[in-house]
């Protein structure tokens, strides 16, 4: 989603998807018109056709026009969109926001030791988390629905990891969040974050998570084992 796009989105575009959701938008296509729509939303046809525009061109919604009216479904970003909605609804009602992921565990590229064991983001570490990681990931592959609630973590109060620079390179800032893995066995591990560069469209169906342990070896994990991953308050 262009930049652009996105900052054509306000609150009155997410009203109009909510709206379609609720109607069934989310489950496939949808038959509205623009004066139906209009009617609910107390304003013009024209004012309720933009919004529709507004929404397609930020990815959030896919249209096709008839000569009756118009088929609309929300797209992969704008249920996205609205789940980050619904957790900020939860940090404002509810005192403890946490999102609850599945995935198995996989093996990595070993980049991650790599870029754990920098000075300039493992003091930051020591400082903000608590503690110097263990030299690696632990890398899940999320399933199903836990890929699609990936982006409510979004919407949760991150641990901000700045960036930096040596005399070769610029390394990026990242973000963490408090995590507690869980396994099929119902051993916990709670002292763990999860890490993702800020500015990054990272693949929503990987996570990668730091500890002070190696968590392969504290949680008894292989390739493949199924965990549950709590993200937020703990």
């Amino acid at each position: 989603m262009s930049v652009t796009a996105t900052s054509a989105v306000g609150y009155d575009e997410l009203a109009v998807l909510k709206l379609l959701a609720l109607d069934g938008g989310l489950s496939g296509d949808l038959k509205i018109s623009c004066s139906a729509l209009a009617d609910r939303l107390d304003v013009s046809n024209q004012t309720a056709s933009r919004r529709l525009q507004r929404l397609e061109s930020a990815d959030l919604l896919e249209r096709d026009t008839v000569s009756d009216g118009q088929w609309v479904a929300v797209t992969e970003d704008g249920e996205r969109a609205l789940r980050a909605e619904y957790e900020d609804y939860r940090r404002i009602f509810e005192t403890d926001a946490e999102v609850e992921l599945e995935g198995t565990v996989t093996g990595g590229m070993g980049e991650g030791r790599h870029y754990i064991s920098l000075p300039g983001y493992k003091r930051q570490f020591e400082d903000r988390l608590g503690y110097e990681p263990f030299p690696g990931t632990l890398n899940v592959d999320l399933l199903g629905e836990s890929i699609r609630r990936r982006s409510a973590v979004d919407s949760l109060e991150p641990i901000p990891i700045d960036g930096w620079e040596d005399e070769e390179r610029t390394y990026g800032p990242a973000v963490c969040q408090p995590a507690t893995i869980e396994t099929d066995d119902g051993e916990t591990y709670d002292r763990a974050h999860t890490i993702a560069p800020e500015r990054t469209h990272h693949d929503d169906d990987q996570l990668e998570i730091i500890a002070p342990d190696r968590l392969r070896d504290e949680l008894d994990l292989t390739d493949g084992d199924h965990v549950t991953i709590y993200v937020g308050d703990n």
